[in-house]
């Protein structure tokens, strides 16, 4: 793919011509720098969980990305330092579970955050997080919990949702990495 025609494609600033260019640019040709100047231009979910979703999850930078952008301010960059979180384990199926369970003091001090677009990321990671295998289930349920006990309208919305998903009878949870819950 040529590399040049995905940065033409997205600094073209039309919705269309981006969203293309997530779909059809090679996560091994994305820099740190193209990662970090395409995430501070992201001004809708869609777009932001476009790249995220279909592109910056294979990227090698995907995890340093996720921590990094959790920190910042900026609610689509913040966002999708989150989204990097919620769908990295449909991207690397064979990572332990470590990585996961490193990301959960983010999303508790996240849970805070009451900008919409910051709190539906916090619940989705959970959510998806919990999703990957049963220990992360149960960690995700205590994540929650924690969450629970905090005082903002925010976390309370965090948590009931990903607490009635998580504890559905009708959840589908995962076996990822496959090595150690198939064994």
């Amino acid at each position: 793919m040529d590399t040049t025609l995905v940065i033409r494609l997205f600094d073209a600033v039309i919705y269309e011509a981006q969203i293309l260019g997530s779909k059809i640019c090679k996560p091994t040709a994305i820099t740190k720098d193209m990662l970090d100047s395409w995430v501070v231009c992201f001004d809708t979910w869609e777009i932001c969980d476009s790249f995220c979703m279909g592109l910056f999850k294979y990227n090698k930078h995907v995890i340093d990305k996720a921590f990094e952008w959790s920190l910042r301010e900026e609610e689509f960059v913040k966002r999708a330092g989150l989204v990097l979180m919620a769908v990295y384990g449909f991207a690397d199926k064979k990572v332990d579970n470590t990585i996961f369970e490193s990301f959960f003091p983010v999303l508790i001090r996240e849970a805070d955050n009451d900008r919409v677009y910051v709190k539906k990321a916090v619940n989705w990671a959970l959510r998806q997080i919990g999703k990957r295998n049963i220990d992360l289930r149960e960690k995700a349920i205590e994540v929650a919990k924690v969450i629970l006990r905090k005082e903002s309208k925010a976390a309370q919305w965090i948590a009931k949702n990903a607490l009635r998903e998580l504890k559905g009878d009708k959840l589908n949870v995962l076996d990822y990495p496959r090595a150690m819950y198939r064994a």
